[in-house]
This record gives structure tokens, sequence and C-alpha cells, in this order.
């Protein structure tokens, strides 16, 4: 396996250099997006097999949204819901034979968790305001400012480490047990892998949640006091 943290490119668009962990990542995109779209193209009241499953995955991330952002599901449904699932199928994609997971290269995670990074900035300011959201920078006061803006970038970064870390170590030993001892005896080292998968997809979707609504939920505090000053 090459080094995660080189990529090497397959063919250029213009000057942008596309690679192998690129092209797997459409692929994956267009998988989710086309089953999406073959799940849900004929609802009905009396659910089949397939609705079934799809009814139970979102009745799954909507309560694990109220249990962790003790919020209703609706508005962070779409986010949360795509990004578990992207991260589930990225991780397991190395079922695939010559498949390396893109999660398993240091640029895909970094994406990710800019995704988060951006959302928490979005749903702050949709929860307080502009105003609300800058002021959770200096809660409890304005001394914390620099540590609160720190805060926000290390827990940028440790999304990034957690991820990456431990999908390219899973597919690292198991690339160098297949190499020594053959292709049966890894078996239980991949079954452990895709359970670390399904871990590591579920840790960084409620790590998102705990970031979105811890400052969502400030945010919303800071927009709601001034009025609460006011009031009689």
């Amino acid at each position: 396996m090459n080094s995660p943290l080189e990529s090497t490119a397959l063919f250029h668009l213009g000057p942008v250099a596309v690679t192998a962990g690129v092209v797997v990542t459409w692929v994956i995109m267009a998988i989710l997006t086309l089953g999406a779209i073959a799940a849900t193209r004929r609802l009905s009241l009396t659910p089949g097999r397939l609705q079934s499953v799809l009814e139970l995955v979102v009745d799954v991330v909507d309560s694990q949204i109220r249990d962790t952002m003790r919020a209703e599901p609706g508005p962070f449904r779409a986010f949360i819901g795509t990004l578990f699932l992207f991260i589930l199928v990225a991780n397991w994609s190395s079922l695939v034979p010559g498949v390396e997971p893109p999660t398993a290269h240091v640029e895909t995670d970094a994406a990710l968790a800019l995704l988060v990074f951006f959302a928490i900035i979005y749903f702050g300011i949709q929860a307080g305001g502009v105003r609300g959201y800058l002021a959770t920078f200096a809660a409890p006061n304005a001394i914390m400012i620099p540590l609160n803006l720190v805060e926000s970038l290390t827990r940028t970064f440790s999304l990034i480490v957690r991820l990456f870390g431990n999908v390219m170590s899973g597919v690292f030993v198991i690339g160098i047990v297949m190499s020594l001892a053959g292709l049966l005896v890894p078996i239980p080292l991949i079954a452990l892998d895709l359970l670390t998968g399904a871990v590591q997809a579920y840790i960084f979707a409620t790590l998102a949640m705990v970031f979105i609504a811890g400052t969502a939920g400030e945010a919303g505090g800071e927009a709601a006091s001034p009025t609460e000053r006011t009031s009689p």
C-alpha cells in the first residue's frame, strides 16, 4: 500500500489531479444518491421490505439526534445521516478487491472534518444569528476568546486524526497479514476491521452532533439573553 500521506494521480482534469481516492469517493456518492432515489421513488403507506429498512435507518438516526443533541431531528437529519452513511460505506469499501477506502487517506478525512467545521458555523448562526454565534467565543467571559478559537480548530483536527488513524491502521495491518499469511488467515481481522469501520462512522457522526449541539445551544442562549434580561 502506498503512503496514506501521498496520492498517485490516475488522470488529470486540466490542472487538477484526480486520485484513486477521489474516484472511489465519486462512486460512493453515486451509489448513495442512486440508492436513495431508488428507495424513495415509490413510498407507500403500507411499506415493503426496502421501505421498512429505510424507515428503520431514519428512525435510528432521529433517535440518536434526539438523545445526543436534545433537539428535534428535522434540521439535522440530512447532514448527520449522510455523514454517517458516507463514512460507513467508505470504510467498508475495502471489501471490494483492489479498492482502498478513501477514509484511509488524510485528505478525505480532512474534507469530512471541514464539512463538520462549516456545519457548526451554519447551525450556530441559524440558532442565534451572527451575533449570537460570535458571542459563543466569549463564553463564559471575554478572556476565553483565544482558547475558544483554538478549541474550534483543535476539535476539527481531532476528527481528522481519529478517523484517519483508525481506518488507515486497519487497512495497513490487514495488508501486512495478507502478504505474510495468505488469503484466508486475515478473515477474522477483516471482520474486526468492518466492526471498527462502523464504530468509527458512529463516533464521527456522534462527535459532529455534540459539537453542533454545543455551539447551536450556546448561540441560541446568547440570542435569547437580551430578551430574558428585559422581560418582567
